[in-house]
Parts: C-alpha cells; sequence; structure tokens
C-alpha cells in the first residue's frame, strides 16, 4: 500500500517558473503539495494505482526517491538533495505533459502488497478480485482445498502470483495469449521466487491442463465495449487495447469464458471473473443465470463468482 496523507501544515505550493520548485521545495512533504497541485489544475486522469491527485504525488515523490512505501511519513519531513529534487520535477513534468500513466512512468505498481514490474506491454493491475484474494475467496470455496489454480489473461502476472502465495501449496497456470505480457510475468513471478510452481502459458484458450482441471480460476479479461474504448481519456489509451477491448457490448471475451469454464472446473470449483463496467450487459444477456455478486468496497458489481455445476452445460445462449 502507498503511504496515508503524512499531514500538511500550510496550503498549497504555488510556483510561477518551471525552476522556482527547486528553489522553494525542500523536503517530500513540499513536493508531495506541490505535484498534488499542479496535478490537480492539470486535465489528467487517475485510477490506475491512484484515486486522486495527491495520492498519485505521494507515490511519485516515494517512486522518485526509491523509498520503500512502508516508510513511516515522518521520512518524507527530511531535506532532500538537489538530485532529488531534479528528478521528482523532471516526473512531474512528464506525468502532465505526456499523459502517460504514472506506473509507466516509474517502471512499477503495488498491487495488494505486491510490488510488480509493469509497461506498456500489459495492463496496470488494479482488478477489485485481490480484495476477494485477500480473503481466499471463501466462503465461495474452502481454501484448504485449492491445489490447482488458473490465471487466464494473466498479464502482469498479478493475479497468479498473489494466488500462488495465498494458497502456498497450490501450483498456478498463468496464461495469456500475448508473449510480452508473459514476458513482464516472469519478471515478476522471479521476484517473488515462484518459477517452480508458477507455469507461464502462451495461450488463447481457456481449457483444462494435462494435469486435471482446476479448483480455482480467475480472471480479468477484456470487457469495455466499443463506444468507452473510442473515449477512453489518454491515460487509459495509454494501456495495451488487447488487454481491455470486449467488442461492441463489451461480452466478446466474457461470453466465451462463461462457457468453456464449466468444463475447466474441478466439481467443487468456481470461477471468479472480473466484468467491471459489463456488469449490467452480463445480467441484461443472462438474467437468470445463478452468479454470485460479491460486495466490494466499491460497491459495484464488478466481479461474478461462479460454482462449476452452475456453469456445467453452460452455452453462453442467453
Amino acid at each position: 500500500m502507498l503511504p496515508k496523507n503524512p499531514g500538511f501544515g500550510r496550503g498549497p505550493v504555488s510556483m510561477n517558473g518551471p525552476d522556482e520548485p527547486l528553489a522553494h521545495c525542500q523536503s517530500g512533504i513540499d513536493w508531495i503539495r506541490y505535484a498534488a497541485t499542479r496535478f490537480a489544475q492539470s486535465d489528467l486522469t487517475f485510477g490506475q494505482g491512484t484515486e486522486d491527485a495527491l495520492e498519485e504525488a505521494r507515490w511519485l515523490v516515494m517512486a522518485a526517491l526509491a523509498w520503500d512505501p512502508e516508510w513511516p511519513p515522518e521520512a518524507l519531513a527530511g531535506r532532500l538533495l538537489p538530485q532529488e529534487k531534479v528528478r521528482i520535477l523532471e516526473l512531474v513534468e512528464r506525468r502532465i505533459r505526456e499523459r502517460r500513466p504514472l506506473a509507466y512512468l516509474v517502471g512499477e505498481t503495488y498491487f495488494f502488497g505486491l510490488r510488480l514490474k509493469v509497461d506498456e506491454r500489459v495492463l496496470i493491475p488494479r482488478s477489485p478480485i485481490g480484495e476477494l484474494l485477500d480473503r481466499h475467496f471463501e466462503p465461495w470455496i474452502e481454501s484448504a482445498a485449492v491445489r490447482r489454480i488458473l490465471d487466464y489473461g494473466t498479464g502482469s502476472g498479478a493475479l497468479a502470483i498473489g494466488c500462488a502465495l495465498a494458497f502456498p501449496d497450490s501450483r498456478v497456470d498463468a496464461v495469456d495469449c500475448s508473449a510480452g505480457a508473459l514476458a513482464v510475468a516472469a519478471v515478476n513471478r522471479d521476484r517473488y521466487g515462484l518459477s517452480h510452481r508458477l507455469n507461464l502459458l502462451e495461450s488463447c484458450r481457456l481449457e483444462a491442463s494435462a494435469q486435471g482441471r482446476y479448483d480455482l480460476i480467475v480472471s480479468n479479461p477484456p470487457y469495455v465495449d466499443d463506444w468507452t474504448m473510442a473515449h477512453l481519456p489518454a491515460e487509459y489509451a495509454a494501456e495495451p487495447s488487447l488487454a481491455l477491448s470486449g467488442g461492441e457490448n463489451g461480452l466478446a471475451v466474457i461470453g466465451p469464458i462463461l462457457a468453456a469454464a464449466g468444463d475447466c472446473l474441478s466439481p467443487e470449483g468456481i470461477l471468479v471473473l472480473e466484468v467491471g463496467s459489463s456488469s449490467a450487459a452480463v445480467r441484461d444477456r443472462w438474467p437468470r443465470a445463478p452468479w454470485i455478486w460479491p460486495e466490494l468496497a466499491s460497491g459495484r458489481p464488478d466481479v461474478l463468482v461462479a460454482h462449476a455445476h452452475d456453469l456445467k452445460g453452460f452455452t453462453g445462449a442467453p
């Protein structure tokens, strides 16, 4: 997690020229205030690891200083070196000028306690499935019974790594149709020492493995409909369209996943599927389907849980 608000005793820092903050911003707190003010005054979009200008500013300063996000906020009160201030200012200016996500600018992000490498080959991980993973997907499955896991459309490997750590007796297959994404996932997998039980596979198909069916399938597939894709803010448009675009109504990938999952799950297994902005389309298309819609911190129905027995024989037809 990123550090909480360290506290601000004064109002926002206002600077006139490009070099003014180098002279007037001395501490990390000064720079957070300066960056937050600049971001709030600029046409930026958040939501790719942070929710607002202040949270984004804290993350930028910590990343620029190569500081551990778990360090106490008091560390930000110290006077910074000239080269540290230059690095922060460069990142602030690039974030505003290029409208690239901050995660891509600094080359990493955080996801439910995981520190992960990311670049433009992968979606910036932010799936609310992480909330359910924190609870080991209980009460929908008995965590002690989970031995085989599939992360379909793994991207950076965030969910696969999270599952491997949450279920230490499991073996995980992480599948993606992008070789570039799998290269990023391999770096993250090796960072956590999981190469012995987290297998990376290049494939566009959802199917049972040669070792048998899965007890748990997690997936954050593309689900953004065509209209929304055409109107994405610059930050979101910087992410790979392959990881976002779900076709005309957002269901082009969701439907096949629901249709195939039943044959890939063990008898007591579950599918945990993020459907995000296409949740209404899912409900309209399959109004009688017995999916479970877990309560999330956002209050939105962004994730469904389906038991194997409810998916058996499901074809995807309305």
